[in-house]
């Protein structure tokens, strides 16, 4: 039996979902783009709700839960949406200059693995640990935000755009979150 699973569809969860290979796709705002807008999808239409995310170069950190659908049937869905739409953008993208290199290396993974057609996008594993205390919440909130600082992307973590960091700071987010209390 995993120990990755999403047992209770009312806890909140933290996942991170990674491009197969560590690829670093998320180096352009665009597929960083695609992927906040099928959030935003799936807040409108599935039940989605975020506490929390960062989209970090080869990688994304999220706390969700769901007032609606499953959690894994979101998550599920949201994945294998983003796959094709990223997959169909690094494609069509007239600047990206790694776009064979990283086609191929999707094509690979996907071989590989029979779950998978063509290509794969996102390795399979998302490991949700559920919140099921306030320190655990704090604690994954904090190294959530805190991995571009980590990473030497900005001085201080409301600095990211691409992270819920600016909402828990007092500024305008680029997605509607939920807060944790």
């Amino acid at each position: 039996m995993s120990k990755y699973k999403f047992w209770d569809n009312e806890k909140l969860y933290f996942i991170s979902f990674a491009v197969v290979h560590w690829i670093d796709v998320f180096i352009r705002s665009d597929y960083k783009y695609e992927l906040i807008n099928s959030w935003k999808y799936c807040i409108d239409n599935k039940g989605l709700e975020v506490y929390g995310w960062c989209i970090m170069t080869s990688h994304v950190h999220m706390i969700i839960g769901s007032n609606q659908n499953k959690l894994e049937d979101i998550v599920r869905d949201m994945k294998s949406y983003t796959s094709a739409k990223l997959h169909q953008a690094i494609q069509d993208h007239p600047q990206e200059s790694r776009r064979e290199w990283m086609l191929w290396m999707m094509e690979r993974a996907g071989k590989k693995n029979s779950n998978n057609g063509s290509f794969q996008f996102w390795q399979q594993h998302n490991q949700p640990i559920e919140l099921n205390s306030n320190y655990l919440m704090d604690q994954k909130l904090e190294y959530m935000h805190s991995n571009p600082v980590e990473a030497g992307f900005v001085d201080n973590a409301e600095e990211w755009l691409f992270s819920s960091a600016r909402d828990y700071a007092g500024k305008k987010g680029l997605l509607e979150i939920c807060f944790i209390e």
